[in-house]
């Protein structure tokens, strides 16, 4: 009989945390979902097909919610296979005419929020798992009004690099994922869906700024995580694989 595999996806509700979980339930994985969100938790959980999936209230600013987690997964299975941290808030606000609080609110949630999630769920990840880290090519890149944004995802792919080295003993291994363009709903805006406007079919299809021409789906996405969380990646470490279509190669 095979062992049963299970996996921690953080932001599971919505886009490529979602489809995160539905590749693994698909895989055969437990999916155990964490999100801000209970009531978009529990609707993502009705999609997965197979037994023993279960949602958590976790808001990642709240050490309490991520223990609640640690405390169940410890009782309940005793360890894990995967934690996917796909949290992620997009809330575009200038460096210097904002409020502190909203702006660092950005390196609460994505880079304080994966650093306690790593601190309460790794020690329970079984030896030869699997991190991965959803960032983004802000890690590198700049746009107006992103700075907390792009500091938060710059810094979680080095505190992915820090996690590699110190968790290597174990054998169990930390990588990011970077997406550029993904079809989800973080891409719509306020003023309407960022990827069917004309400013990015001017800037990204028409001028040849991204050679694909198209936003990607989180499905592509979900599949670079499953290859992560696979025997087929068992030599990578402290990497980051870039998800963009080609959109950093040009300029």
């Amino acid at each position: 009989m095979l062992e049963e595999k299970k996996v921690v996806i953080l932001g599971g509700s919505s886009g490529i945390g979602k489809a995160t979980a539905i590749r693994f339930a698909n895989e055969g994985y437990r999916v155990f979902i964490g999100s801000s969100d209970l009531s978009k938790g529990e609707a993502a959980c009705k999609l997965l097909p197979g037994d023993g999936h279960r949602v958590f209230e976790v808001d990642v600013r709240d050490s309490s919610h991520i223990e609640k987690l640690a405390e169940w997964i410890n009782a309940e299975c005793g360890d894990f296979d995967v934690l996917v941290n796909s949290v992620g808030v997009s809330q575009g606000m200038p460096v210097l005419d904002s409020e502190f609080e909203k702006w660092d609110n950005a390196l609460q949630v994505m880079l304080y929020g994966t650093v306690k999630s790593c601190r309460l769920l790794v020690p329970l990840l079984k030896d030869g798992g699997r991190v991965i880290h959803i960032t983004s090519i802000h890690q590198n890149r700049v746009e107006n009004g992103s700075s907390a944004y792009g500091m938060a995802k710059a810094a979680i792919t080095q505190f992915t690099r820090s996690l590699a080295l110190e968790l290597a003993p174990r054998n169990v291994l930390a990588n990011t994922i970077a997406p550029g363009f993904i079809s989800t709903p973080m891409s719509v805006k306020a003023h309407g869906n960022e990827l069917e406007s004309d400013w990015f079919k001017d800037n990204y299809i028409k001028y040849n700024h991204l050679p694909l021409k198209r936003p990607g789906l989180p499905e592509e996405v979900s599949g670079v995580v499953w290859f992560l969380a696979g025997p087929d990646a068992s030599y990578i470490t402290g990497s980051v694989l870039t998800v963009d279509g080609g959109l950093t190669i040009t300029f």
